[in-house]
């Protein structure tokens, strides 16, 4: 089932070229690669990318309990310490910190995909569930857009708005991501350009509404993209908003501080339909492990990060958006 990072990309490069609408699933270290043709996908495999899905929509029927046992502040102090000495030594300038924490439900996986309000999902084979804000790259003729995330605040406080686009921290952070996917787009393709720079959204968080800052960015790729659809999706992961900058010196530095894979949890999914292609990255996420459900969350840390606001935000990406 899943595909090895030379077999997978190259597997994606065969669809494609044919022009076989088909699904794809990297992980975050891109060792495990699914690729399938959307004719003949198993029955226990549902995606939703904005308007492209492959199940009906249900209206929820009962309520759902949701507990969660979240890693205490003196372990996240631990690590987030260890990211910030690797920033004062110059081996970072940001890397996105994520922890595992062990939740309950009343609901399966299955009827958290159904029911939960994201742009993004995607359910595989009871094994792990997202319901994602976060677009990862959208390709329609010959342009590619990539939309970065980051940023969040509580749209409960007093301007909240005012108060995350006036943030130095917050901009700054947001700042280095931008640059960083610009020149992931200068690889694969020409004219990139900042169309949208920091603008808002609305998110449902549980009981909660967030505030996400994005931008979108763009750039032409050649004629022929289709025909390598696997090679340019090697070329840009992971996505920068999820791991940091530099890229490579980053990903090492995730690698010792989270002491573990992150597997699924922020890689990417997406639809490539024969002629243009949407994807996700794979944020709000749970995964089953040995019956146990574990949801996944993080944040971006710099210089400027405060160990308390930033676990805090650690904690409020822990809900169900029903």
């Amino acid at each position: 089932m899943w595909l090895n990072k030379e077999n997978g990309f190259e597997e994606m490069n065969r669809l494609s070229k044919a022009r076989t609408p088909f699904l794809f699933i990297t992980s975050f270290e891109q060792d495990r690669i699914f690729a399938k043709p959307l004719d003949s996908l198993d029955e226990d495999i549902f995606y939703k990318l904005e308007a492209w899905r492959n199940y009906p929509v249900q209206k929820r029927t009962r309520a759902c309990s949701f507990s969660r046992s979240p890693v205490d502040f003196g372990t996240y102090k631990k690590a987030f310490d260890q990211v910030l000495e690797e920033i004062r030594s110059g081996n970072t300038y940001l890397l996105n910190l994520t922890f595992r924490t062990p939740v309950e439900s009343s609901f399966t996986l299955k009827e958290i995909f159904t029911y939960a309000r994201a742009k993004f999902k995607l359910y595989f084979k009871d094994q792990f569930v997202c319901f994602s804000p976060e677009r990862f790259v959208e390709i329609t003729e010959n342009t590619i857009a990539t939309y970065p995330m980051k940023g969040t605040i509580d749209a409960s406080l007093p301007h909240a708005k005012e108060k995350i686009l006036s943030d130095e921290k917050e901009m700054a952070e947001h700042v280095m991501i931008v640059d960083l996917m610009r020149n992931d787009l200068g690889i694969i393709g020409s004219d990139v350009t900042v169309e949208k720079f920091r603008y808002v959204e609305k998110i449902q968080a549980g009981e909660k509404e967030l505030l996400q800052v994005s931008s979108k960015i763009t750039a032409t790729l050649p004629p022929d993209w289709k025909d390598h659809v696997g090679t340019l999706l090697r070329q840009i992961l992971p996505a920068g908003s999820i791991s940091g900058t530099p890229k490579k010196s980053t990903l090492n530095i995730i690698r010792q501080v989270e002491k573990g894979e992150r597997g699924f949890y922020t890689g990417v999914f997406g639809v490539f339909d024969g002629r243009s292609l949407r994807s996700g990255v794979m944020i709000r996420f749970i995964e089953k492990e040995n019956g146990t459900l574990f949801y996944k969350s993080g944040g971006g840390i710099t210089i400027d990060s405060d160990v308390n606001s930033e676990y805090e935000e650690l904690l409020d990406k822990i809900y169900l958006p029903f």
